[in-house]
């Protein structure tokens, strides 16, 4: 039995699946399920751009040096201290005989998988690049595999801003579901740690389009007030994510009682507390953050007593992109956030 995911591309080490590989081969040659996409512009993911940028202290060509002798060494953009990637856009250059991907040559494309599974290689030395934004500018090439997955850039939107869109499109989907699971059982309150971010903007909105009361918790008063003038969330709350009773403090006094679902979106690592203590016995807490430890989410929950269900929040959800897409379309404010994220950088 064949498996499109990507095997023939792991040189080590051998028998892992791409991702879990230290060294991917990028050679632009293609397979017979595999598709080659010309670069247009790479999007890492938040933790990794904070832990490198943080690394060099805001030094942009000692950024820029880093990412391109990661994705040299590895064939892929997989950073090692936090284990996460990104994704891009580009252009179909060429598509395998047997590849079940919904593409043709000439489609302007953004990647749903993580670059830490995705072959590429960098052609340009990222010369269009600060090092000073996540969103990189890039030339080279990328492959997909038949298990990838990928979406067709909408006409209607920017492509920067569409690809912000679609690097956190798990998250609104994931919020989305788990609400309307919550739902069945009577009111539902979600609150989103980080709810200024991308993928925190989005999951407070899907929460609310689902029915549910929310409070974004945001570290400073800008974000505050920046959240606070999006009318995105019913309650808005300054709390240090990494204060597990400050948060939970926050969390009660904006909702009354702890959150039904507590979304954890901050991109810093020691948030796991916090979000349990401010969950609800018999409760869900949902980790996108990249810089969340799993070892001490389960470890505190069960310290703390704590009878919630702690999900991992994967990137894929069926629907996921069209989803995420539907919720920018349908509400101004978060869009005009995203736009506002992009012109800063």
């Amino acid at each position: 039995m064949s498996f499109p995911v990507g095997l023939a591309r792991v040189l080590e080490p051998a028998g892992v699946l791409p991702q879990a590989a230290w060294r991917l081969d990028a050679r632009p040659e293609i397979g017979a399920d595999e598709v080659r996409i010309r670069l247009e512009r790479l999007n890492l993911d938040a933790a990794s751009f904070r832990q490198l940028s943080g690394k060099h202290g805001g030094d942009g060509a000692a950024v820029r040096a880093e990412v391109l002798e990661i994705i040299g060494t590895r064939g892929k953009m997989h950073n090692p201290v936090t284990g996460s990637g990104g994704m891009l856009i580009g252009v179909v250059d060429e598509v395998g005989p047997r590849s079940p991907l919904p593409v043709k040559g000439g489609d302007r494309v953004a990647t749903l998988v993580s670059l830490t599974l995705t072959p590429l290689a960098v052609t340009d030395g990222l010369a269009g690049w600060d090092g000073r934004s996540e969103q990189v500018p890039a030339a080279g090439h990328a492959i997909l595999f038949g298990r990838s997955v990928v979406a067709v850039l909408p006409d209607d939107l920017a492509p920067e801003l569409a690809l912000a869109v679609f690097d956190v499109c798990g998250a609104p989907a994931l919020t989305d579901r788990v609400v309307r699971g919550h739902a069945a059982a009577g009111p539902v309150s979600v609150a989103v740690l980080g709810g200024a971010g991308k993928s925190g903007s989005l999951a407070l909105t899907a929460a609310r389009l689902a029915g549910a009361r929310t409070v974004g918790v945001v570290v400073s008063d800008a974000e505050r007030d920046a959240l606070q003038a999006a009318g995105l969330a019913d309650d808005v709350a300054v709390a240090d994510a990494r204060d597990p009773l400050a948060v939970s403090s926050a969390v009660v006094a904006a909702l009354g009682a702890p959150a039904t679902v507590t979304v954890v979106c901050v991109d810093v690592p020691g948030c796991e507390h916090g979000a349990i203590l401010a969950t609800a016995a018999g409760g869900t807490v949902v980790f996108f953050s990249m810089a969340t430890s799993f070892p001490a989410a389960a470890l505190g929950a069960e310290g703390l007593a704590a009878d919630v269900t702690m999900l991992i929040g994967n990137g894929y959800v069926p629907g996921h992109a069209a989803f995420a897409l539907d919720v920018v379309r349908r509400t101004p404010a978060v869009r005009a956030l995203f736009e506002a994220r992009i012109a800063a950088h």
